[in-house]
């Protein structure tokens, strides 16, 4: 059994230098809190202002590949050879329908990837080894996690100069915060000192339910520091992207979710 961050952490402990470009991980325990389609969109939403962007599918179900899409099984190279160091990133890199948008596709056979990765040596620090060879013009890099915290997170982590929670609103959501921001703590204390957190995104946000409000001042309450001001509606439009290919940005780009995406880049440019 792959270990989780905690006991990868407390085995091998270490600091690393800085990363010299921006690295964003978009992170959360919990499947379906929308972080595919945040990294997808954010990355699409920073290219349109002109940011040339990199995006990395870490997640071995291919969500972003095959959203943006791309075959994830036509993949020549794939996140799991540039992991195992048979690739540099330029030769994984591959260019998507979104101009200034690249991509490092994932594949299958990453799902056997954290059961290797804990034999190997470094294992926390694959990742962020690999990004230390990206092209230059790239300005940052997104990266898009499983729904876990095992060592492909651990690796995000690690590589990563900030990480972005997006949080669905609801209550079942708020369980794996606390524990997210203690993982963010203890990465920071052993292997990445200048992890930061980017902020807590609301997704799935319904202006119509007392439930989204009553999430939303009860994250407000408990992190004041780290939530957003963007909130990520709950959009048809957001939802039908992924099954063409686009983001939502050029699937309609007149539609709430493509402005809220919008917003969101702006957001985070600021800060």
């Amino acid at each position: 059994m792959a270990p989780d961050v905690g006991s990868a952490i407390k085995a091998d402990p270490k600091i690393l230098p800085t990363t010299r470009v921006t690295v964003m991980a978009v992170v959360n325990q919990k499947g379906g809190v929308g972080k595919t389609t945040t990294a997808i969109n954010l990355g699409a939403a920073l290219a349109e202002l002109g940011h040339p962007i990199l995006l990395i599918d870490l997640d071995p179900q291919a969500n972003s590949t095959s959203g943006l899409g791309l075959n994830p099984a036509r993949a020549r190279n794939s996140i799991y050879q540039l992991l195992a160091g048979e690739v540099a990133v330029d030769e994984v890199m591959v260019d998507t329908g979104v101009p200034k948008l690249r991509l490092v596709p994932s594949h299958i056979d990453l799902a056997g990837a954290e059961i290797e990765l804990a034999t190997l040596e470094e294992r926390e620090t694959r990742l962020r080894t690999a990004l230390g060879e990206i092209p230059a013009g790239v300005e940052c890099v997104i990266i898009d996690c499983p729904p876990s915290l095992g060592l492909l997170t651990l690796n995000a982590l690690t590589a990563a100069t900030s990480m972005l929670i997006p949080t669905q609103c609801e209550y079942f959501a708020l369980e794996g915060l606390s524990h997210l921001l203690y993982t963010h703590q203890l990465v920071r204390s052993r292997l990445n000192p200048t992890l930061e957190v980017a902020g807590i995104l609301m997704t799935q946000f319904d202006t119509r339910t007392t439930l989204s409000w009553d999430v939303l001042a009860e994250v407000r309450r408990s992190h004041p520091a780290h939530v957003l001001n963007t909130l990520i509606p709950r959009n048809v439009r957001i939802s039908e992207a992924p099954s063409h290919g686009k983001p939502v940005i050029q699937y309609d780009p007149t539609s709430s979710g493509a402005a809220a995406y919008r917003a969101l880049a702006k957001e985070l440019l600021e800060r």
